[in-house]
């Protein structure tokens, strides 16, 4: 059993050894597209619910 936990993590260090990390400048990048694709959306979001409340309103009153 220990040899076998031994060789999967011998092949785990291989295959991390295989992967191309990403610079700082590159995960920075990233990171800023995510976050403002994130506050685009929630200010869509907030704002189709916000008009969707108001029609709905519109709608029940009468």
């Amino acid at each position: 059993m220990f040899a076998k936990m031994k060789k999967f993590f011998i092949e785990v260090w291989v295959e991390l050894k295989k992967v191309s990390w990403p610079t700082k400048k590159e995960l920075f990048d990233s990171t800023m597209v995510v976050i403002v694709s994130v506050i685009i959306l929630s200010i869509y979001i907030a704002a189709v619910d916000q008009i969707s409340s108001l029609v709905i309103k519109l709608i029940l009153k009468r």
